[in-house]
């Protein structure tokens, strides 16, 4: 049988290295886009957007929904390939170990 002393000293270790990989993945930038590239966002590990880009064909007044459309579309496609990385990331770390659905503090 395990030590009580030695399981909590592994919780300790793993919550470190926790905390070191969602400082590393916060730096980290990924970018999403939509309308084949013509939107594009960067978001940094803390969904943070960082750049936007508007390809100049899709500024018209008369189209604002459309460009709204395209705006959210490429955010979530950056916010979903952050979750990707974060969800393989802690799947490494734990080594498969489901817990629980535990959210990140970020």
């Amino acid at each position: 049988m395990m030590n009580i002393q030695n399981l909590m000293k592994q919780a300790q270790m793993m919550q470190k290295k926790m905390r070191e990989e969602q400082a590393k993945l916060a730096e980290e930038e990924v970018e999403g886009s939509s309308g084949g590239g013509m939107v594009k966002v960067t978001l940094n590990g803390k969904y943070v957007m960082t750049t936007l880009h508007i390809d100049k064909s899709l500024i018209d007044p008369e189209e604002a929904e459309i460009l709204e459309d395209l705006v959210r579309a490429a955010y979530n496609d950056a916010k979903e390939k952050i979750d990707a990385k974060m969800n393989d990331s802690l799947s490494a770390l734990t080594g498969g170990l489901n817990l629980g659905g535990m959210k990140l503090p970020f």
